[in-house]
Parts: structure tokens; C-alpha cells; sequence
């Protein structure tokens, strides 16, 4: 999400986006950088500094499909939306539970 799209003369072009948009620019901006396609988004908040998430991502596609393997990256982005860091705090079987 650059200052550029936001500039536009589109209404509320000063605004800052919106908790779907910031979860939409996390997921399409890790794609873009790691290749592999985001599953879900299973924790987010709003900080300080910006935006903090714990995103799903596979890793390894495997048959059958909860063989395959899972990460959770923790993703902090700007204030507009822009990655600012990520990295892997997790790596799982789709199938397995987490241990008690």
C-alpha cells in the first residue's frame, strides 16, 4: 500500500487503511517475497509503530494434503501498510495438533 495509491484524489486519500486492507497488503506483500501462498491470518494488532500478524503459510505441499507443511511467520508492517519485517517462528504438519 503506497502513498501513491492512496493519493489519487480519491476521497479520504490521507486516511489510514483499514484492519482488511493492512490484512490484504500482509498477505499479497509475503507472497510477493517468499513465493508461498498465505493461508490464513491467525493473530493480529494494531501497534505503536503499526501492524503485527501471525500469518499461515505452506510451506510443502504434500499428498494427502494434512501432510502438508505449515509456518507461521510473524509480519509486522508500517503505519501504512507497508512490510516492514518478517520471519518464521514455526514450522508444522498440517495434521498435528499443538502439543498441551
Amino acid at each position: 500500500m503506497t502513498n501513491s495509491s492512496r493519493t489519487n484524489g480519491e476521497a479520504g486519500a490521507d486516511r489510514e487503511p483499514t484492519a482488511s486492507e493492512v490484512m490484504r497488503a500482509a498477505r499479497s506483500q509475503l507472497t510477493e517475497l517468499t513465493g508461498m501462498h498465505v493461508e490464513s491470518v491467525s493473530s493480529f494488532a494494531r501497534t505503536d509503530e503499526g501492524w503485527e500478524l501471525k500469518v499461515e503459510t505452506v510451506e510443502l505441499a504434500r499428498i494427502p494434503d494434512t501432510t502438508s507443511l505449515l509456518a507461521t511467520y510473524e509480519v509486522t508492517l508500517t503505519t501504512d501498510g507497508e512490510l516492514a519485517s518478517y520471519h518464521r517462528v514455526r514450522r508444522y504438519e498440517r495434521g498435528r495438533a499443538d502439543p498441551s
